[in-house]
């Protein structure tokens, strides 16, 4: 009796520790390490619908040719790209909420310090665009994040002003970015995200001018705290 209730104790253990791999590994799709609220499926608390995602699970239609879903959902509208790529990188929609797009198309006349007024059927259309592909109602990853890293009614006009960027990027050093000739500004987002056009902001992808891969960076860092050298 002794044995058959071992072998039933050590089964139990076994199968709840091959569940809790099992959910560790379709959570992690080895995109950056993230943890705790930023995790969560958007849930529509800004007053937004969000379909949200069960679990881990993306839509494989979502997926990039590499077969690993990116970040945010990539531009695919050649007005947008046109219009505003040509002054600058062509933020992901996916990166902002509606109301914020809204706001931006809405003072295109003083654009940062720019005037960037457009005619007014190319301005409906990228706000069309924009709304409808804005991180409110998207599955993708880092667009879920940043929703659940805003408060009811933020309306960042900026995707530096998120907390989830902020908190993405509070390692970084003033060498690295402001004074780093070849980056300048947190703005220029493909200076150091080596496929940020595709949608992708994976840590292992990212390589910061003058400083090298930033993977690399970190596991120095990290031996060094070991006393490895």
């Amino acid at each position: 009796m002794k044995h058959k209730l071992l072998f039933a104790s050590t089964l139990i253990l076994s199968t709840t520790i091959l569940g809790i791999s099992s959910v560790a590994l379709s959570d992690s799709d080895g995109d950056d390490d993230d943890r705790g609220r930023y995790n969560r499926p958007y849930s529509g608390k800004s007053g937004y619908t969000h379909s949200g995602m069960a679990g881990s699970q993306y839509d494989p239609a979502m997926r990039s040719n590499m077969g690993r879903m990116p970040g945010v959902k990539p531009v695919n509208n050649p007005m947008y790209l046109s219009e505003c790529g040509s002054c600058h990188f062509p933020y992901q929609p996916g990166l902002l909420p509606a109301r914020s797009w809204s706001r931006v198309m809405d003072g295109l006349d003083n654009h940062f310090g720019e005037n960037a007024e457009l005619p007014t059927e190319d301005n409906r259309a990228i706000r069309d665009y924009l709304l409808n592909n804005s991180a409110d109602g998207s599955q993708y990853k880092r667009s879920v994040k940043i929703m659940n890293s805003l408060r009811s009614g933020d309306t960042p006009l900026r995707i530096s002003e998120t907390p989830y960027f902020i908190k993405k990027h509070d390692e970084l050093t003033v060498d690295m970015v402001k004074n780093n000739p070849k980056v300048g500004s947190f703005s220029k987002c493909e200076a150091c995200h080596t496929q940020a056009a595709s949608g992708s902001f994976s840590e292992r992808e990212i390589q910061i001018p003058n400083f090298g891969a930033w993977e690399e960076k970190e596991e120095g860092k990290e031996e060094k705290e070991r006393g490895g050298y």
